[in-house]
């Protein structure tokens, strides 16, 4: 297992649309996985896509555990959100690769997602709670969004801005 550079804004690499695993779930796709929770449990975070490190595939890895709980590592292969409620519910968000930035996204409250599992065994189930938001939130980096890309564009840009900002004081403090 090895821990990846997780991408921030803007690295266009992030608006890209991620590709479907094709065929079967191999051991190159869980060494994948493997690497991608690692990389998530270091940042940290709860959920990382793929598209995060830099590989468009269709996959994410999520753990919701609290600290002190037990891990409980998750894994989605091809990912799909099958039915949505009507209801919504506002929740504050934040992103490995819009890092040290929060703010409040309205998203579904609960969700039927379908995928494969860490061995290639179909799964079908409701999502709901931090669960929903986090399935939600990370689908959508499938797709090339990000959850700023929701907020105002006032925001978003200010957002944008701050992670820039951070990232060259960093490599200023490096350099020193």
């Amino acid at each position: 297992m090895a821990i990846r550079e997780i991408l921030t804004v803007p690295d266009p690499r992030l608006k890209e649309v991620s590709k479907p695993v094709m065929g079967p779930v191999t051991d190159e796709h869980r060494a994948l996985m493997d690497d991608m929770l690692e990389t998530m449990y270091d940042a940290p975070g709860i959920g990382l896509a793929a598209i995060q490190i830099g590989v468009p595939l269709r996959i994410i890895v999520m753990d919701l555990a609290r600290e002190g709980e037990e891990k409980a590592p998750r894994y989605f292969v091809n990912p799909e959100i099958v039915e949505t409620v009507e209801e919504t519910k506002p929740y504050e968000e934040g992103c490995l690769s819009v890092p040290d930035i929060f703010d409040e996204v309205e998203r579904p409250a609960r969700c039927r997602i379908k995928y494969l599992d860490y061995n290639g065994n179909p799964v079908d189930e409701w999502a709901e709670d931090l669960y929903a938001v986090c399935i939600q939130h990370e689908m959508d980096h499938l797709e090339g969004t990000l959850f700023i890309d929701y907020l105002s564009r006032l925001k978003r840009q200010r957002a944008i801005d701050k992670v820039k900002k951070a990232k060259i004081r960093a490599i200023r403090e490096d350099a020193n």
